[in-house]
């Protein structure tokens, strides 16, 4: 910890009986303190189990056991995760990254299109083609957390862009469908916190 100058503290008293261990400490949005991997030695299960080696001498060895958890508990890493984000989960790592809400059937065709295209970029997308109101559309989409609204009108089909729209209620505008593949590839590759600004 030392040599690489990783912030820690000790914890005399602390769980660890048989050996030094570290543990990962993250703080959820709640201030709530969590473990998540542990790295600890270990000499006594070697020594009850008779284990060793040959060293580089020829020489019969004892090994030293380390045990480690690297997201320490599948389930409460996500649960961490969920709630350090509330759910709004950055571009890359939300499972629907972009929804495309066609006005009315008329912009059906294009939809398809928009979504294709995206689909084939790798960008986890679906659209809503539901009968529903857009306005409908839009609130369901920033409940869902979806990063990306992308509304189609006649304008946009014409134009062959999109309307984006943030789950933050933040309009973007017209984009060329082109234009925002690069921006949200870009958020994707490198593991953007952010919405485009």
């Amino acid at each position: 910890m030392k040599r690489n100058q990783i912030e820690y503290f000790d914890g005399p008293g602390e769980a660890a009986f048989y050996a030094p261990k570290m543990d990962l400490m993250a703080t959820d949005a709640l201030g709530r303190e969590w473990q998540l991997s542990t790295v600890q030695i270990d000499y006594f299960m070697p020594e009850r189990f008779e284990l060793e080696y040959t060293d580089q001498n020829g020489q019969k060895a004892r090994p030293v056991m380390l045990h480690r958890a690297i997201v320490g508990s599948p389930e409460r890493f996500l649960m961490i995760l969920i709630e350090h984000f509330a759910g709004a989960f950055p571009v890359w790592l939300s499972p629907v990254q972009a929804k495309i809400i066609p006005i009315t059937d008329a912009q059906h065709e294009y939809s398809r299109k928009v979504f294709e295209k995206l689909k084939v970029e790798g960008i986890r997308v679906e659209i809503d083609d539901r009968p529903e109101k857009m306005q409908a559309k839009i609130r369901d989409a920033q409940l869902a957390k979806i990063p990306y609204m992308l509304i189609i009108g006649t304008r946009e089909a014409e134009s062959k862009s999109v309307a984006v729209r943030q789950r933050d209620n933040q309009d973007l505008g017209a984009l060329n469908i082109n234009d925002f593949l690069a921006k949200i590839k870009e958020q994707i590759t490198t593991k953007s916190l952010n919405l485009i600004k």
